[in-house]
Formats: C-alpha cells, sequence, structure tokens
C-alpha cells in the first residue's frame, strides 16, 4: 500500500538483527524512500573527535519512520579507509573512520547512485550526535513529526481486570503525529482530587482534612499493584523512560507504565509523570472505554 506522506512503498524499519550490509544493499537495489537537505548544524562526536560537522547533511528516509543524517563525504573532517565493497559495480562500500584509541568500520561510503558521495555512520556506534547544541538520542528526530502536550481536566481511569488501579483529573495529553493519543497522570494526583471533590460538596472541613490524613494511604491503594522493572528505553522527542510493572490478582502485565524522570525540553510538561499503555490495559476517557 501506498505511504501517503512519502508516495513510495513503505519498508520495514531495520531491528538490531538487521545488518548494516543488509540495508546498503536494500539502498543501493531500491535507492532511499525520501532525501532532503538541512540547514541544522549537525555533528558528529565519535573518540573525542568530531567526524562530521556540517550545515549541508541530509535527511534520508530508509523506511517511512524516520530518516538517518547522511554527510558529503567531501566534507567530513576525518579521513577513512575504504573496506569491503557492498552489491554490484561498488556503488557503496563498508569504510573506517579512526579515533584516537580507538575505531569503527560501521560506515558506508556511497559512490554511485541517487546517494553518490555521501556517508552515513551508524546512529548507536557514535559517542555523541548534535543537532545545533542540542543532543539528540536514538535517531534523528523527524522534521515531519511534531508532539504537543496538552493540560486536560477530562477524568482519565485506568482498570485492570474491573480493578481502578489509576484515575485523575488533572492530565496532560500527549499527541504524537500519526501515533495515538497518551494519558499522562501525576503520581500524587491519581485519584484523590475526585475523592476530596466529593467529600467537599457535603462538608469542606471534612474534605479538606481527608485529603491531608489519607493521601498517603490513597497513593498506596494504586502503587500497591506495581514494582519497578529495570527497563528504560530512548525516546528522541521526550528523553530516557523508566518502568513499572502491575500486577492484579495474580495478572502481571510487564513494562505497562512508563514515565520520564528528565525529559526533553519539548517534553518538560510530562516530567515526573506516569502513563499507561493504552494496549494492554483499559482505559476509559470520560468514562468511554477507548478501543485497545
Amino acid at each position: 500500500m501506498e505511504n501517503s506522506m512519502y508516495g513510495v512503498l513503505a519498508r520495514r524499519v531495520p531491528t538490531s538483527t538487521t545488518s548494516l550490509k543488509e540495508v546498503a544493499q536494500e539502498l543501493v537495489d531500491k535507492g532511499p524512500l525520501k532525501m532532503e537537505k538541512t540547514s541544522r548544524r549537525v555533528r558528529v562526536l565519535f573518540d573525542g573527535v568530531y567526524l562530521a560537522d556540517s550545515t549541508s547533511a541530509y535527511h534520508v528516509w530508509e523506511h517511512k519512520n524516520y530518516p538517518q543524517f547522511y554527510f558529503r563525504t567531501s566534507e567530513l573532517k576525518v579521513g577513512y579507509v575504504k573496506g569491503e565493497p557492498i552489491g554490484k559495480d561498488d556503488a557503496v562500500s563498508f569504510a573506517t573512520y579512526k579515533g584516537p584509541t580507538k575505531s569503527t568500520h560501521k560506515a558506508l561510503v556511497f559512490t554511485k547512485g541517487k546517494l553518490a558521495g555521501l556517508t552515513r555512520f551508524d546512529f548507536g556506534v557514535m559517542d555523541a550526535w548534535f543537532e545545533e547544541d542540542q543532543p539528540i538520542y536514538q535517531h534523528p528526530k523527524d522534521p515531519y513529526k511534531r508532539i504537543d502536550i496538552l493540560p486536560s481536566t477530562r477524568k482519565i481511569t485506568v482498570k485492570v481486570k474491573d480493578v481502578v488501579v489509576a484515575e485523575s483529573s488533572m492530565n496532560m495529553f500527549l499527541f504524537e503525529t500519526m501515533l495515538r493519543t497518551r494519558y499522562y497522570m501525576p503520581k500524587t494526583a491519581v485519584c484523590v482530587s475526585m475523592l476530596v471533590l466529593h467529600l467537599a460538596k457535603s462538608s469542606p472541613r471534612t474534605a479538606s482534612k481527608y485529603h491531608y490524613d489519607k493521601l498517603t494511604a490513597l497513593e498506596k491503594v494504586n502503587w500497591q499493584y506495581t514494582t519497578p522493572s529495570l527497563k528504560t528505553t530512548v525516546c528522541p522527542y521526550k528523553g530516557v523512560a523508566e518502568y513499572y510493572n502491575l500486577s492484579v490478582d495474580g495478572h502481571e502485565i510487564k513494562d505497562v507504565i512508563w514515565w520520564y524522570r528528565h525529559p526533553t525540553r519539548e517534553s518538560a510538561l510530562i516530567e515526573g509523570m506516569v502513563c499507561f499503555y493504552n494496549e494492554n490495559v483499559d482505559v476509559y476517557v470520560d468514562d468511554v472505554k477507548e478501543p485497545q
């Protein structure tokens, strides 16, 4: 099926088992989905040396999900040693770049075809990447995608096996291009505000005392179902996520809650807030259940 954004056939996203050689071969055979020059200053740090420092790099989409940075080979700051050729007519080959104390062969140099004259570094092998003076993580950001984070008082209720594990009316809704909405809730606000509001209608004094005396207990009612997970993931738009497992009546769901201790600047509004995988729990927005 044709992808409406790129007007070309969508390809699979490379996984950890997809070798750089396979990526190169596919690019030689089919070319990139799309490529665009960018005016951003892009720098690549390896072993204390900037291998690339360019204001004329390219966003190259090898698949539909996000691009990679490619650089003009002639602009690179450090020379390379040509390695094994890949594909027909030596259109692309591996290249070895050497720093003061270590080297990497995970770079591709293209000499023919649509990518002729460009070099691609393996993102994860480099020590650091920068757009202007901002570090970037995991992979380059897609310039056609954006994140909006908006405060909302719509009630979010999360249930597992009909047990309410979280509920809040003080939330941040995160809208990310082409992805489903995620609902971030304050750790200390879950379920508290609605109970206090209910009590306040009959006795404001009672409500105030209940809020003060029972806040910790209310937190435990929800957090008793969770255990910390060792899993972490990295998102170029949001930062490093930490996870919790959830266990209700013997039913365990691993890594179903995540949060950002120190999110990126653009996602600062969700700092310290928790979010549940909509796909693995029952989420209600103003008492209307969302499809998983």
